[in-house]
């Protein structure tokens, strides 16, 4: 009997006891209160402010000119690079042998564009006669890098004119299979042999973009006729047919008619860019004018944002005073209104919201989102917000490092769109629950996928902390 009531003692001692792993440190083993506690009292502030000049950091490009009303004229034309193959097939294959090549332009299947399919349009290609600049942005002037006598190409276009394709990838290590539509430009047959010949004489050329681009700087894709639509272009390629005499065994040999191997593509490792030109409707002007905080993409308008963490820290230490205390949350969701636009168009995926201080080093860096001074949220089309939930960092940061007392930098904020690009890859597996996958956030960049509208309704914008505290007698 004595030895099970000193169990008992052991249990109730061991119950007693409470580690704050935040703010505060320590232990009781006195009769305590614990609480948790939410308040959504602050309020959020903010306006639009324009952002005409984004800096391209993605190898998504958008084609196409679109008139719409309550949205305005957007005419989108690309530069780029090429990332080379390094090691083309020549065995058994001549420079006479290439019969033609072809530049593909490839799009999501669904989503693939904005406006009328069947709009009638016209683009031309046009190569470059040297080298783009680094860094490279969206206002950037191509008339100095190309020559109307340069033209390598123009052909009539629209969305329901690619044909669709089974597109695979092995970014996860395995095949991940995607339905695409495909716009095949036909590109002239000297380019082919052109770039047969000069891999030949000196494979090194194709080791390296940088290398290559110094012996062809690229190409300049730009609208010549037309409007109604915008295209979402994910990747660009220069694809190249030809014959090959192959010796099968010692007395045979055969010749293969139309082989095809890829000689060029677009990638995000190499110089690329979207060409914005943004005429923005008189609606949009004046709904930034009453003050309205207002997202539009691409390279149109973003919202800077002062965020009350002083008065979250306030109220915090005011309620908890020397009790001990865990913050175990704290989230921004903000809703917000879809205007009427032709096309319905609708508002972007993603926002990241990030230090205004910071803003240009985590784009030009091509950086990842902390959840210390840069996070990112994506839209719920069925409740209509955005929901930021990982600012929890960022307020113990000031706590803690700052004795709570926040500077103007914590403070202010600028919400803009993204294109995030994710990694997934699977899990291992369970019998019990089968297998599963995994995403990670590799890449974010300005969005330059397709056109998008939002209003942030700041107003009727919650910020909510939950916190919980133990009260010591």
């Amino acid at each position: 009997m004595k030895q099970f009531f000193n169990v008992v003692l052991a249990v109730a001692v061991l119950l007693g006891l409470y580690a704050c792993t935040d703010e505060t440190i320590g232990v009781s083993i006195t009769d305590s209160v614990s609480s948790i506690i939410e308040d959504s009292s602050f309020v959020i502030t903010g306006h639009s402010v324009l952002n005409d000049r984004v800096q391209m950091r993605t190898s998504t490009k958008m084609l196409g000119v679109l008139q719409a009303e309550g949205f305005g004229q957007l005419a989108a034309e690309a530069v780029t690079s090429w990332m080379p193959a390094m090691n083309i097939d020549t065995a058994g294959v001549k420079a006479d042998w290439i019969d033609s090549c072809r530049l593909k332009l490839r799009i999501p299947n669904r989503k693939g564009f904005t406006g009328d399919s069947l709009a009638p349009m016209r683009l031309n290609v046009y190569r470059l006669n040297k080298t783009l600049p680094s860094p490279i942005y969206s206002d950037f002037d191509p008339t100095e890098y190309y020559s109307t006598d340069d033209l390598l190409a123009s052909e009539p276009y629209s969305p329901a004119s690619g044909w669709i394709e089974i597109s695979t990838s092995y970014v996860t290590g395995t095949a991940q299979y995607d339905t695409v539509r495909v716009i095949s430009v036909p590109m002239p047959v000297e380019l082919g042999r052109e770039l047969f010949t000069a891999f030949k004489e000196d494979p090194s050329l194709f080791t390296s973009p940088k290398r290559f681009a110094d012996f062809f700087p690229g190409i300049y894709v730009t609208n010549s006729y037309g409007s109604g639509h915008v295209l979402n272009i994910q990747a660009t390629e220069l694809d190249v047919y030809y014959r090959q005499h192959v010796q099968l065994t010692e007395t045979t040999d055969t010749i293969y008619p139309a082989k095809c191997q890829t000689y060029l593509a677009s990638t995000p490792e190499v110089v690329s860019d979207n060409i914005i030109r943004f005429d923005i409707d008189d609606a949009i002007t004046s709904m930034v004018n009453q003050g309205q905080a207002l997202i539009l993409a691409p390279a149109g308008y973003e919202v800077q944002v002062r965020f009350p963490v002083q008065d979250i820290i306030d109220k915090y230490q005011g309620n908890v005073g020397s009790n001990q205390s865990v913050i175990n949350g704290l989230s921004l969701e903000i809703p917000v209104s879809v205007p009427e636009t032709e096309y319905d168009i609708q508002p972007p995926k993603y926002l990241l919201m990030v230090k205004t201080s910071k803003k240009d080093t985590f784009i030009n860096g091509d950086s990842l989102v902390n959840n210390k001074d840069s996070f990112y949220a994506i839209y719920n089309a069925t409740s209509k917000t955005y929901s930021f939930t990982g600012l929890r960092n960022y307020v113990l940061n000031i706590i803690n490092n700052q004795g709570g007392v926040a500077t103007e930098d914590d403070f202010n904020f600028t919400i803009t769109p993204v294109d995030v690009t994710n990694y997934t890859y699977s899990s291992s597996y369970s019998y019990y629950y089968g297998s599963g996958s995994t995403s990670t956030v590799t890449k974010i960049s300005p969005m330059v996928s397709q056109p998008a509208i939002a209003r942030l309704l700041l107003d009727k914008a919650k910020i909510m902390i939950t916190f919980s505290k133990q009260i010591v007698d």
